[in-house]
């Protein structure tokens, strides 16, 4: 089968597979390529496999580059017989040495690595999580016996000492429904007290009566360049009595702040806080967080791992800024459309989706990234042009193949209480509205999209949306207005021209508890694609949903529930979250109201402008009437 030491010294000069939506021809003035990519681990290239999955990348202190991968052996399934496999590079990723086992699963799961780089000692160390396999394609039984081990190199990764159970250093006994090291990589502090120690993130499950109680996100560290591990900082969020959970962060990915703290960012696992994504932060080394996770509803991002770099900044780099890159999915429904985003202030706000780097369009997960000695940046991230796990590829890119920090878009005033300006997106123009101006949209990247905020969610109460549309558009789906998340498990409310059905839809998703998602939608009988304008109501309440277009109601029964919970969040004008469909038309005075309008009021906004009920306590008034540049 192959699963040995497979050409430990030989180098591969691997075929590059251009992805979509890249800029693989893009060079610096030194003519160095910005951008290339290759396909580093595949089953038809690396015999013996059914796929990889769980990439992982460190540069050792003698500038190798360390791609480590799962190789599952028999399906791509996450508790089967999985090899922890390697492949080297010594020119910094451009060729690469043939696969290697450095820890052979004999049937059963080992993987999750999560390797750290002792820059005093040229040590590598690599955490890894086991369990027993099975032989089918689904998961490890909750509760899963799951076991920290760990492994060292200190020939650049040409040999590896043999795995040694840790479970006893960085295992709490409570642990014992679930158990997972990174994975990614893990980080050396430089700064402080405590400059040396090395740290790497666990997420865990406690279990009892039957089901899981506890979620915990934690860090060890170890002080001795690996010898010995301790359990460090730690949050624990238990179930709640609906059998649901305010947060469960997990799968961690850190990096060390300008200030000598550790920023940590994590995938968020379905808690009823609104986002896919949390950070904290811990000063003191990794021993505490300094306070819980926080949300991050605005990060775009599927539920997915992700990898945090530093490029520059903070002693790393030339001048300048610090800059922090993100790389991790940009859909917030589903797992594609790799991309970079940057934060300019160690991780407290990061570039939204419009203004992030995009990898490739095809399907992609699992990431990780390092800093190459030359100052250009690796990112291994599992792809695929049917599938994120068909593949998993290297790509080089550089700062300049990112590109500056832009500066702030235009703008346009939302009236809503505490609001801030809306962000005006792709260029989009005022032009004749049905009361003054209104915003005119490209039908290819126009938008308008307001900055997060604690009191847009809408949550489980009445509401009425209110707008005026005007298009022509006689194909596509010509997005009004979208509150929320997108797809069938994200809460949201959408409204939105569907011209080829020849109708106006209108969709809520709600949650409730721990029950399943329930979509109520509700249609007009005609698309209104006449270029003329049009008014538009949504409104909930009564335990309806009732949508008006020229004040004709259609109504059906809703259920109760959250339009706003466990997911990212977002309010967009002229576009859908996911950015894969934008209004070709015109939009005028959107509003949002936290309560039911009676029949008579959503009458008199179909004849007359809706700035007085705006000023009672609007959720969102964008009038659209004028965009400012910044």
């Amino acid at each position: 089968m192959g699963r040995a030491v497979l050409g430990a010294v030989l180098l591969v000069a691997l075929v590059p597979a251009p992805a979509q939506g890249t800029d693989l021809g893009r060079r610096t003035a030194a003519g160095r390529a910005a951008f290339d990519e290759q396909v580093l681990f595949k089953a038809s290239q690396d015999g013996g496999y059914a796929c990889f999955r769980i990439p992982a990348i460190v540069e050792t202190r003698d500038k190798t580059l360390l791609a480590f991968a799962e190789g599952r052996v028999d399906t791509c399934g996450d508790a089967g017989d999985i090899d922890l496999v390697l492949k080297r590079s010594f020119d910094g990723g451009r060729t690469w040495s043939g696969l290697q086992v450095i820890d052979e699963g004999g049937g059963d799961t080992h993987g999750n690595p999560a390797p750290v780089v002792d820059r005093k000692t040229g040590r590598i160390v690599v955490a890894t999580t086991y369990n027993k396999g099975r032989g089918d394609a689904q998961n490890c039984t909750v509760p899963c016996d799951r076991r920290p081990h760990l492994q060292y190199s200190d020939d650049d990764g040409a040999h590896w000492s043999t795995p040694r159970d840790i479970s006893g250093e960085v295992r709490d006994p409570a642990w014992d429904a679930w158990y997972a090291t990174g994975p990614v990589h893990g980080i050396q502090l430089t700064r402080g007290k405590h400059a040396g120690r090395l740290v790497f993130g666990i997420n865990a499950e406690s279990y009892g009566a039957g089901r899981i109680t506890a979620n915990h996100a934690a860090l060890a560290y170890s002080d001795d360049g690996g010898d010995s591990w301790r359990l460090g900082a730690r949050d624990t969020w238990p179930l709640a009595a609906d059998g649901t959970f305010r947060q469960k962060p997990s799968e961690m990915t850190l990096v060390e702040r300008s200030d000598g703290a550790i920023y940590v960012n994590g995938r968020e696992q379905e808690g009823t806080d609104l986002g896919h994504r949390d950070d904290a932060v811990s000063r003191d080394g990794g021993e505490t967080f300094q306070a819980p996770f926080r949300a991050l509803p605005d990060l775009y991002a599927p539920m997915v791992q992700g990898a945090v770099v530093r490029l520059r900044g903070a002693g790393v780099g030339e001048g300048g800024p610090g800059r922090l890159l993100l790389s991790v999915p940009a859909d917030p429904d589903r797992r594609r459309t790799m991309m970079i985003r940057s934060s300019y202030d160690e991780g407290r706000t990061w570039e939204s989706v419009d203004r992030g780097k995009v990898v490739t369009t095809d399907w992609s997960g699992y990431s990780d990234m390092a800093r190459l000695s030359g100052g250009a940046v690796g990112l291994l991230y599992e792809a695929g042009a049917v599938d994120a796990r068909d593949e998993i590829r290297f790509a080089r890119f550089t700062e300049d193949w990112l590109g500056p920090r832009r500066g702030p878009d235009p703008r346009t005033v939302d009236g809503g209480r505490g609001a801030r300006p809306a962000a005006v997106l792709g260029g989009a123009r005022t032009g004749d509205g049905q009361f003054d101006r209104a915003v005119e949209f490209d039908g290819v990247n126009d938008a308008v999209r307001l900055p997060f905020r604690g009191s847009l969610p809408l949550g489980d109460s009445d509401f009425t949306a209110s707008l005026w549309f005007r298009y022509t558009a006689t194909t596509g789906e010509q997005p009004f207005l979208w509150m929320g998340g997108v797809g069938n498990k994200s809460p949201q409310v959408a409204v939105r021209g569907e011209p080829a059905n020849n109708r106006i839809t209108a969709s809520m998703l709600t949650v409730e508890g721990a029950a399943a998602p329930v979509t109520t939608t509700v249609r007009a009988a005609r698309a209104y694609n006449d270029g003329e304008w049009h008014h538009l109501a949504l409104r909930r309440g009564g335990g309806e949903l009732t949508l008006f277009v020229d004040g004709t109601p259609t109504g059906v029964r809703a259920p109760a529930g959250s339009v706003s919970r466990n997911s990212v969040f977002g309010v967009h004008v002229g576009q859908k979250p996911d950015s894969r469909s934008h209004l070709a038309g015109a939009l005028d005075e959107v509003l949002v109201l936290r309560r039911a309008l009676p029949d008579a009021e959503i009458d008199r906004l179909g004849s007359t402008s809706a700035q007085g009920v705006a000023r009672d306590g609007a959720v969102v008034w964008l009038p659209l009437d004028r965009v400012r540049s910044s």
